[in-house]
């Protein structure tokens, strides 16, 4: 696992620490977390046996790192939070939403973390970031990133008010700011410390 520093900007006020994984380079490379991209499902199309591997890999990773930040944090509990994706929830398949609940399904295994996996809840549709093109039969509808779109998208649970968190997310791209927007909406919601984690980190050269 491998710790790094999310700086401000327009998006976010607070440095906030962070932890990753794995470098994330491009799909097929030796040694990328590929199974983030099956976890995707994005056309809904993997066959259950392609799906369940990847969980697998990912309870694997999970169970590996966050008992590692539990003890780098030092907090009595830690409520765990999940960067929702870009579409409205009720636009996705459960087979859609496996990140999410895998997360969900390893936290409650492990001692000192607290289900928040559902307090971020996408009610309104923003650009797929990672679809760089338009591809055929798919709406990639909603708004570019911008400054505040987590709490004009998303309802927030008040639950988060007083509590330390950490965000999870699948990847980490710099310059896209999705998840120093979330980061912001926490702090502004009330959380008393944001944590931020990715299984993967897309490296710039």
């Amino acid at each position: 696992m491998n710790q790094f520093q999310i700086s401000t900007n327009n998006y976010l006020t607070r440095p906030t620490k962070a932890f990753f994984h794995v470098p994330y380079t491009r799909m097929g490379t030796p040694g990328n977390p590929d199974y983030l991209n099956v976890l995707k499902n994005t056309f809904n199309d993997f066959p259950e046996s392609k799906l369940q591997s990847a969980v697998l890999e990912l309870r694997n990773v999970l169970c590996e790192d966050l008992f590692q930040i539990s003890e780098s944090l030092g907090f009595s509990a830690i409520v765990v939070c999940v960067v929702p994706r870009s579409k409205s929830e009720n636009s996705y398949h459960a087979k859609q939403q496996l990140f999410r609940t895998t997360v969900q399904a390893v936290i409650q295994q492990i001692s000192g973390f607290v289900d928040g996996t559902n307090y971020l809840h996408r009610q309104t549709n923003t650009k797929t970031t990672h679809l760089r093109k338009e591809i055929p039969n798919y709406t990639n509808d909603g708004p570019d990133p911008y400054p505040g779109i987590t709490e004009k998208t998303c309802t927030i649970s008040p639950h988060v008010r007083g509590k330390d968190i950490l965000l999870i997310d699948d990847i980490y791209t710099p310059d896209v700011n999705i998840d120093e927007d979330a980061i912001n909406s926490l702090l502004r919601a009330g959380a008393k410390t944001v944590t931020f984690y990715a299984i993967g980190k897309v490296e710039r050269y």
